[in-house]
């Protein structure tokens, strides 16, 4: 009588491990090879870049940084000024002082004709609540969300959406890492909110404007279907500045995603220095060794990150302290910073060439997630991304390797096995 569950047991564990398998062969692919070498500067190296990351420089364009809470004023300022319509993509929404604020615009567009649609994440997107989704969809809002819990999507649930995107009228988006969070109040948080998060994110015209449009419609598409044309989303776009950018954010099948080249590919053609601004600050070995060879030709490698005391994530930040000692003997200067949760993800490339999104620089944003990095050749960007480095180094330390290598066993063994689950994370 027992033998039977025994044996269906047996056979269930083993057609579980063949679909796991099948699984990760279908969605493995190779790391990109990290040992090019790149002549010439980041100006005649952009092109590559695009290329390598599939996607296109495009010029004239306009960029204006957005700095902490001036993001949800300028969310507000856009969508109000909105007259045809109002494109909203992001991760995290979550009950409080932001949420009502973002509702209640998006709200007021829709009624005054706007077409309004908001694409949120089917994990983040489920702290909005009940009352903030009727309220937008008794209003005219479109909403929709990406990769709901539900058994269709019981083979992606793992891969989320964490694109951060506003875009009104076709011709001014705001890309950047802010979520729609009391947290990213900054100095000026409420009492419920423990933590406080900073974060950068930039306002751009001109025509890079259409293939944001273009990133927004992959998801909005896949989720509902619905195809979008005319003026009102892709109007004619004539230059607003004189920047270059490009955007990446494709997945291919069986390669690695766009961002994932990105970063890495520019880490290969820096020559002076590279600094990064990141929360979640987790490379691969590839990119470990691409950093050191980095700095054996004389880059400069400054990565900032949040402490432990100042991360909303401590199992993530304790899996990035396992390869500290790798990097601060490859030369690679790490700084972490208390002043809060520096969620922005940033990089700058010899002072000219600057990365901004959604992006976080570990296995789940560069492999899973779906996510939106812009390629900016500027040198007043990039100044004012190294300006903000410098301004934030002054509520930071160094970390030390002699410090790391005498940390105590209970804090090794706690790094090694939340390294081993930075995955699901």
């Amino acid at each position: 009588m027992n033998a039977w569950p025994q044996w269906a047991a047996g056979i269930a564990a083993g057609i579980a491990g063949v679909l796991l398998l099948v699984l990760w062969s279908v969605r493995r692919h190779r790391p990109p090879s990290l040992g090019m070498a790149c002549e010439g500067d980041m100006a005649s190296l952009t092109d590559s870049l695009a290329g390598l990351s599939l996607g296109t420089v495009v010029p004239g364009n306009a960029v204006e940084l957005v700095l902490d809470d001036a993001f949800f004023d300028a969310v507000e300022e856009q969508i109000g000024a909105a007259r045809h319509t109002v494109h909203l993509e992001n991760f995290l929404w979550k009950k409080g002082v932001v949420a009502t604020r973002m509702t209640t615009a998006l709200c007021k567009a829709a009624r005054r004709g706007v077409c309004v649609r908001v694409l949120l994440d089917g994990m983040g997107g489920r702290r909005m609540g009940r009352a903030a989704r009727r309220a937008l969809r008794a209003a005219g809002c479109r909403v929709a969300f990406f990769h709901r819990w539900s058994l269709r999507n019981l083979g992606v649930l793992t891969d989320r959406d964490h694109r951060k995107l506003v875009i009104t009228d076709g011709h001014t988006a705001l890309v950047g890492g802010h979520c729609y969070t009391d947290a990213w109040l900054g100095d000026h948080i409420p009492a419920t909110e423990q933590l406080p998060a900073y974060d950068v994110s930039v306002r751009v015209r001109g025509p890079i404007v259409h293939t944001l449009q273009g990133a927004f419609s992959e998801n909005w598409a896949g989720e509902t279907g619905e195809l979008f044309a005319g003026d009102a989303v892709f109007p004619p776009l004539q230059p607003a500045g004189a920047i270059a950018m490009h955007a990446a954010y494709a997945k291919p099948e069986r390669s690695a995603p766009a961002v994932k080249i990105l970063h890495h590919a520019a880490i290969c053609m820096a020559h002076r220095r590279i600094q990064v601004q990141n929360p979640y600050f987790i490379p691969k070995p590839e990119a470990i060794d691409a950093f050191g060879a980095a700095v054996r030709r004389g880059v400069e490698v400054r990565v900032l990150m949040p402490a432990i005391d100042a991360t909303d994530n401590p199992v993530v930040n304790l899996a990035a302290r396992r390869n500290f000692g790798k990097l601060l003997r490859c030369g690679v200067q790490l700084f972490e910073c208390h002043k809060g949760l520096i969620h922005q993800k940033v990089m700058t490339i010899d002072g000219s060439w600057s990365a901004v999104g959604s992006s976080n620089f570990d296995d789940r944003s560069f492999d899973t997630n779906d996510e939106l990095t812009l390629g900016i050749l500027d040198d007043g960007v990039a100044r004012q991304l190294d300006a903000l480095f410098e301004r934030l180094l002054r509520s930071a330390r160094p970390v030390s390797l002699q410090e790391w290598e005498h940390r105590p066993l209970h804090r090794r063994l706690q790094e090694h096995a939340c390294y081993s689950l930075r995955q699901v994370l």
